[in-house]
């Protein structure tokens, strides 16, 4: 049984199309997926990511618990401060990539993503320490996504810095404004009790925000190459192959630790790089790189019109600007390793 957000009902209202998603039902599309993306890129949409995962953990050892088990470091984190990390394994692995946000001197919040919050939540259960308590709180919030240019302007809200958060008001609904996103654009995500989700929703709407499902989502995060748990990083992925290096406070003691030391040091014999084709084709997920590797994320760029994609090479072959060449359905298409982000505001 897949289970609905609080938004399930507007949704089919506005015609959304519903497709299964880590064991939701959501919205992958309303008008369609290039208006979406170019709705986001040009002036506003929001998207009901209700279905992300919400952890709480507080405790006198509450920190110690997190700087144990997280990539990065939270002593970096004064409350009003949000940060991105990694969930790391034994073998440097990604378990869920994760934002966490530090709410006040003991008490911290993890989102995390649809399909690994179970995972998360036992991760960090299994390891809980003395002093410290891991509550899984998914189904007390709701959290909506409003991003692009326009965003603050359309909220009426003002500029913050980036990875910070406060309480705020939208329409007379209490939100916990997160200055985070996943598009590569300004806006923020909106958490507020699951029960007013939908007033929440309609007043977004009605200050002229775009209803976007995750085909949009897909395609924005692509084009600035923000990596996606299961197609791009994952358990049998390490965080300094993945390009995630960044995340990694090596000099402190997590999870993993000891092997991402090693691999910086020795150097990843794969490297997970975006990349450009130069020939007409689409990439997609599980093509073969000839020479080695596989293709982990690929689309057509709405924006730069051309595919796009994200892939596993051997390290030797992970400089911008070396040729790649594609296995597209049986015909070798070419393309070249790029820079990040793919999608730049100027072009």
């Amino acid at each position: 049984m897949l289970r609905r957000t609080p938004l399930h009902d507007r949704h089919v209202a506005l015609g959304a199309r519903m497709v299964p998603f880590a064991g939701w039902e959501m919205p992958v599309q309303y008008e369609g997926v290039i208006p979406e993306h170019k709705a986001v890129r040009s002036d506003a949409g929001v998207f009901d990511v209700s279905h992300m995962g919400e952890l709480e953990v507080e405790g006198p050892t509450a920190r110690d618990l997190l700087q144990a088990t997280l990539s990065n470091d939270v002593d970096k984190l004064a409350p009003g401060d949000a940060q991105y990390t990694l969930a790391t394994n034994e073998t440097g692995g990604i378990v869920d990539d994760v934002i966490l946000y530090r709410l006040d001197g003991h008490r911290y919040l993890i989102v995390a993503n649809a399909s690994n919050v179970d995972a998360v939540y036992s991760w960090l259960k299994e390891r809980e320490l003395r002093g410290s308590d891991v509550r899984n709180v998914s189904d007390d919030y709701a959290l909506l996504a409003v991003q692009g240019p326009r965003a603050l302007e359309r909220l009426g809200l003002e500029p913050a810095k980036p990875f910070t958060w406060a309480m705020g008001d939208v329409d007379g609904v209490e939100v916990m404004v997160n200055r985070t996103g996943y598009t590569g654009e300004e806006g923020v995500e909106l958490a507020c009790m699951a029960d007013e989700a939908g007033q929440l929703w309609d007043a977004i709407l009605a200050r002229g925000v775009v209803p976007c499902g995750l085909g949009a989502r897909d395609t924005l995060r692509l084009e600035v190459c923000y990596p996606l748990h299961g197609n791009d990083i994952g358990p049998d992925r390490d965080a300094i192959s993945s390009g995630l290096a960044w995340a990694c406070a090596l000099d402190t003691e997590f999870t993993g630790v000891e092997r991402l030391r090693a691999i910086k040091a020795d150097g990843p014999a794969q490297k997970l790089v975006p990349f450009v084709m130069t020939e007409k084709a689409i990439p997609r997920q599980g093509m073969a790189v000839v020479g080695g590797g596989a293709v982990t994320s690929g689309t057509m760029s709405p924006m730069l019109e051309v595919g796009i994609g994200m892939a596993y090479v051997p390290a030797a072959a992970s400089k911008a600007g070396t040729e790649l060449v594609i296995d597209v359905r049986g015909k070798e298409r070419r393309g070249v390793v790029a820079k990040k982000p793919l999608y730049k505001k100027e072009q």
